[in-house]
């Protein structure tokens, strides 16, 4: 069976139902394929059900600091992981359903369940029938790798999206990777009440952002309980019986950290493998990303790709902006390319990491003349009447153009903050914009034109 759309899009992520409501209200046939689950990764394994389970954590986390607040709270606090996991599933089946009856409600668009290939640059096989059309859009995501660190095959693991399906608490969570999932897993379940150890390969965590950062992050596990191991060259695993045992070489502490449970964090990879993009001249790179030009057009003329497949972005956000980015170019004669986005991103330890365009270390290698200002969390007043005072804020400034260059905000509310550096930055403004603002007291952000009144040179 033969059917003819103007559009095929192949992936319900963040881009492609948004791209399929504009696709159909411009008059266009839309087929809409998605393989699995409606929403992608955010909403199914990604943002949506980690971020519900970090605010259960940071419930247990606030209860047993109930006594720093004058709040009383007669026994130990317990947490029913089973009601967590509940909790988790109501508020991701939600957001689930809401894309998949919007799809499905969607004039001029048909939803298939199946998975997609390409036989050509206009002909996408799903199921028995073979879809016909003159513009494809790719939006397939991605997931977690699996190293092949030495017994991996020999033992239980798990990835984000298995972690995901548990109803019982780890007993001791071993995470083998320091970076963004690793560090919010690892936090989210020391605070449910896991023993966790985080094993790094490299001499830090986070280690794309500035030392001063990884160091504070790694302060604020530690002061919670959780084991940091850095350096730790040749992993390995083998069972240990029902545990798992990690072995490591790492400059100090025990060669072998042995674990009820373990989960790698250590990657994504793009969802790009079993697509058949090289009938349709679909160039990927060595990693097996799609090949994109400014406006996310593929080496195939009449095929896009978008989101976490095309390695622009692997954020909800930067998705998003993709959809944009095609259908402003598409519908709108809005020429929007990915180059006009500044990176942006937060990483959700308690307390947030909000992160925005270069960081010092960035700065520093470029060579031109730049100002850094600094606040620690302990001197901003809403920081200290919540009782959260944990980490500082960072800001780097081009001492010529008196731009923006890029800023952190390690801190209570520093994920919500960041946007009055980041909405500048877009402006092209310099920083006395924010400088001479009247920020509300008391807030976090207060102190932003502080910290840019006392610019010192890099």
């Amino acid at each position: 069976m033969m059917t003819h759309f103007d559009a095929v899009i192949i992936g319900a992520g963040q881009a492609g139902p948004s791209l399929a409501g504009r696709l159909t209200q411009s008059g266009r046939k839309v087929a809409m394929i998605e393989r699995k689950l409606f929403g992608g990764t955010c909403v199914n394994t990604g943002c949506t059900p980690t971020k519900t389970m970090i605010a259960s954590a940071y419930a247990a986390h606030l209860a047993r600091r109930s006594s720093d607040y004058g709040v009383t709270i007669s026994g130990p606090v317990a947490v029913d992981f089973k009601a967590v996991k509940a909790r988790k599933d109501e508020v991701a089946g939600k957001s689930r359903n809401s894309v998949e009856s919007w799809l499905r409600g969607m004039a001029n668009c048909t939803v298939y369940n199946g998975h997609a290939s390409l036989h050509s640059a206009r002909e996408v096989r799903v199921g028995s029938e073979v879809l016909t059309t003159d513009q494809i859009f790719l939006n397939v995501g991605g997931r977690a790798v699996v190293p092949d660190f030495p017994g991996v095959n020999q033992v239980q693991y798990l990835t984000n999206t298995s972690l995901l399906d548990l109803d019982t608490l780890p007993r001791h969570l071993v995470i083998i990777g320091g970076s963004y999932v690793g560090i919010e897993f690892g936090q989210m379940f020391r605070r449910f009440g896991s023993e966790v150890t985080i094993i790094e390969k490299g001499s830090r965590l986070v280690q794309h952002e500035d030392e001063d950062v990884s160091a504070a992050v790694k302060d604020i596990l530690e002061n919670e309980g959780i084991q940091i191991r850095l350096h730790a060259e040749c992993i390995r695993l083998e069972p240990r019986g029902k545990d798992v045992a990690a072995g490591v070489n790492c400059t100090s502490g025990d060669p072998e950290v042995v674990g009820s449970h373990l989960l790698l964090a250590v990657g994504r990879r793009p969802n790009t493998d079993d697509l058949g993009l090289e009938n349709a001249g679909v160039e990927v790179d060595t990693h097996g990303y799609v090949t994109v030009d400014d406006q996310l057009r593929t080496s195939a003329p009449g095929i896009w790709a978008m989101g976490d497949c095309n390695g622009k972005g692997a954020f909800t956000h930067t998705s998003y902006n993709d959809f944009e980015i095609v259908a402003a170019n598409l519908l709108d004669n809005d020429p929007r390319r990915v180059s006009d986005r500044l990176p942006a991103y937060a990483l959700y330890t308690d307390p947030p990491l909000g992160r925005v365009g270069l960081t010092e270390a960035a700065v520093r290698k470029s060579g031109k003349p730049a100002l850094i200002g600094t606040r620690p969390m302990t001197k901003v007043g809403r920081a200290v009447e919540k009782g959260e005072t944990q980490g500082f804020m960072k800001v780097l400034v081009d001492a010529g153009t008196k731009e923006i260059l890029g800023a952190a905000i390690l801190g209570v509310g520093g994920d919500e903050a960041i946007h009055c550096i980041l909405d500048v930055m877009y402006a092209h403004a310099p920083y006395t914009t924010i400088q001479r603002a009247v920020h509300i007291h008391p807030t976090v952000s207060e102190l932003i034109p502080t910290m840019l009144g006392d610019l010192k040179p890099l």
